[in-house]
């Protein structure tokens, strides 16, 4: 046995003295599983206005106006609305951002962020 050209270890089986079959030694590798996906699902509240839902999302998101302001409507109407669909330490990240994004500066009785939760992917 030796190495190949690529790292790979080979290995020869002489079939007959006329020819040779090289087979790679190929390593199971698990450490690059699929991750599960998750959720990042933003709950309605009377206390934010739709002007502050769609800087918010616009800001920790990225998203254009026109989406965000899509995602507003969503919220309001269904009272719930899926913003992204990630892997886990991600979605935690964006759902800590929207509790920290602080109380909408517009309405006198907001006293803080909305709410969001993180939620398997089904």
């Amino acid at each position: 046995m030796r190495n190949g050209a690529d790292g790979f270890r080979l290995e020869f089986f002489f079939m007959s003295s006329r020819s040779a079959t090289v087979l790679p030694e190929v390593d199971q590798d698990t450490s690059e599983q699929i991750q599960p996906m998750y959720h990042v699902i933003l709950l309605n509240d009377e206390d934010h206005t739709y002007d502050y839902v769609v800087e918010m999302l616009q800001k920790i998101f990225g998203f254009t106006e026109a989406r965000a302001f899509s995602h507003a409507v969503e919220v309001d109407t269904k009272g719930t609305t899926i913003l992204i669909t990630c892997e886990l330490e991600k979605a935690e990240n964006k759902r800590d951002q929207i509790h920290a994004y602080g109380p909408d500066w517009r309405l006198p009785r907001s006293l803080g962020s909305m709410a969001a939760l993180v939620e398997p992917a089904a």
